[in-house]
């Protein structure tokens, strides 16, 4: 039986909104992905928490798990990026000077097994500080995958089967003490979307703005 209709079924309309209900694996993957981006989502554990509550009652929790996984590589490929290319100067204006001073210890001395803690370690432990410094200080893109999927893979695989094994005892924690979080979780997933986008847009008419400068002077000066 289908996810939506065993939950319209069992009354777990009362418990879940209608938007986890219908984005599923797609809504992990989209949570994910703005969790280790550049963007993050306010509340830490977004993803943990569908992945727990979602794989309580889904068919197969292992593709929640296997989306958030892709989101979270995504994203975080996303945010090595930003502080491959913004260096040690991205690093200054994103991160408080005590927190950047080890984070940048940490990634010089032990570089790929920093990421691989970072990601397994449960919130409220930021993990975006760890991705900007793992590409401003030197990982490669290849160990930044290898590194955030193995630990990813391991973190959202044990969620995975722990929604499998406690279905029920989960259910019961989520609408005890969680339940009020969707609407919220719900609010930041669209803004955040409308605000990447918007960023978006105004990052590539900024960047061919500067880069059309150069030019122009070039030109200039010929004349």
């Amino acid at each position: 039986m289908h996810f939506a209709a065993k939950a319209a079924s069992g009354g777990l309309r009362r418990l879940l909104p209608g938007w986890l209900l219908h984005f599923g694996a797609a809504g992990v993957f989209g949570i994910a992905l703005l969790d280790s981006s550049p963007i993050p989502l306010p509340i830490p554990g977004s993803t943990d928490i569908l992945i727990l509550v979602l794989g309580a009652h889904a068919e197969w929790p292992w593709l929640l798990a296997l989306a958030a996984l892709s989101g979270s590589v995504l994203g975080g490929y996303f945010t090595w990026a930003a502080g491959k290319k913004g260096g040690e100067a991205m690093l200054e204006h994103h991160i408080r000077k005590r927190l950047r001073e080890r984070v940048t210890r940490w990634i010089r001395g032990h570089g790929i097994r920093t990421v691989m803690i970072a990601a397994l370690l449960p919130p409220p432990i930021p993990l975006l500080p760890f991705l900007l410094g793992a590409g401003a200080l030197g990982v490669t893109r290849r160990q930044l995958i290898v590194a955030l999927g193995l630990a990813r893979s391991l973190r959202y695989g044990v969620e995975a089967a722990l929604a499998t094994i406690y279905d029920h005892q989960i259910l019961r924690l989520w609408h005890r003490y969680l339940s009020g979080w969707s609407d919220v979780i719900l609010d930041s997933f669209i803004g955040l979307m409308a605000a990447a986008t918007l960023f978006g847009i105004w990052k590539y008419r900024h960047d061919q703005h500067r880069h059309s400068q150069p030019a122009n002077q070039t030109e200039s000066r010929a004349a």
